[in-house]
């Protein structure tokens, strides 16, 4: 199946139950909609008549019986019945995440439906917590997936058969994808948009969605002071600290395991224990960032930021941003700068 030189409309199927994000429905909805309203003139898409009659998406919001449910931002959602749809061959299956507490219910109604129409849909996507119901009903035995970083963990040990990864915004096996929370499902969506009708038409929606950078599934969800700067991780504080202050530095785990008087092998395994994450990784997110930082608020030349965040040479600046951002240090400099 081509999508993008075919004439009807591909339908997205949105599951939606009471306490879900509603940004977690919302986000992916305004995504498919914007590009089903953009013409040909606005995104290239090839095999398409610019024909504001044509659409790309149907899109259907659905929940166990139907009607009103309440979103926990307090926002209600009107919804159709599960069995007012029977699932076909092109179809793509959204399950929102969200939770009114702090552990996540998985509607029995909602699950039992996607264990008996998994299989006939093209593709399966989850948001954030939305993971939980396509773990309970089966469907991601023996994956790699991912979720929103702070229910990660939860989701391994309840379901062991599952390889759960925190840092990406969303992974894609084969036809089940799988996304971090909140905002991650608009990064999904527009993957989602690319394959369906190409690059151009997913570059046109984010740009539509005032969206700069169409981040790449690897990226990390993290935010680096965040998670250094968390109580539950501050054994290693102090190291962070010291590691912003001189990103200049050969860090390398050798080295940041003397500063903590360990071992190395003992300081990585540690590390990654508690913070969920390489000390490399932990290096790589830090220069980056004081990379962004510089590009936005100063107007040293890239030789120099380069230098500073630790890259060194400006190819190798240029080289991560392309693969961590998409778009080189001029480009993001000409966004986000405030001079």
């Amino acid at each position: 199946m081509n999508p993008s030189t075919s004439n009807s409309a591909l339908r997205i199927l949105l599951l939606a139950y009471e306490g879900m994000n509603l940004i977690d429905l919302s986000g992916p909805l305004q995504a498919f909609a914007t590009a089903g309203r953009l013409s040909d003139a606005d995104d290239g898409a090839e095999g398409r008549a610019a024909d504001p009659g044509v659409r790309r998406y149907d899109i259907r919001v659905l929940s166990v019986n139907g009607g009103q449910i309440t979103t926990n931002a307090g926002l209600s959602v009107l919804t159709e019945a599960l069995a007012s749809v029977t699932v076909q061959a092109g179809d793509t299956i959204l399950a929102a995440g969200g939770s009114v507490g702090p552990s996540f219910y998985a509607e029995p109604g909602l699950v039992a439906w996607i264990r008996g129409n998994a299989a006939q849909a093209r593709r399966v996507c989850s948001v954030c917590t939305g993971a939980f119901l396509l773990a309970e009903a089966g469907v991601l035995d023996g994956l790699r997936v991912t979720t929103h970083w702070s229910w990660a963990l939860r989701l391994q040990r309840q379901y062991p058969a599952i390889k759960v990864d925190p840092e990406p915004i969303f992974i894609q096996q084969q036809r089940i994808w799988t996304s971090a929370g909140v905002t991650a499902g608009i990064d999904l969506a527009l993957a989602l948009i690319e394959q369906d009708y190409g690059h151009k038409l997913a570059i046109a929606t984010a740009r539509q969605l005032v969206m700069f950078i169409k981040r790449p599934g690897g990226q990390s969800q993290f935010s680096v002071p965040l998670v250094s700067q968390s109580a539950e991780n501050a054994r290693f504080a102090e190291l962070h600290a010291w590691i912003a202050a001189n990103l200049r530095a050969d860090l390398r785990v050798e080295n940041l395991a003397q500063r903590v008087n360990m071992t190395p092998r003992t300081f990585a395994r540690v590390y990654a224990a508690e913070l969920g994450r390489t000390p490399g990784k932990t290096v790589e997110a830090m220069r980056l960032e004081a990379a962004c930082r510089a590009l936005e608020e100063t107007e040293l030349p890239l030789k120099s930021i380069a230098s500073e965040a630790g890259y060194g040479e400006e190819q190798n600046l240029r080289r991560v941003f392309l693969r961590q951002l998409g778009v080189s240090p001029v480009q993001y400099r000409e966004r986000f700068s405030a001079h």
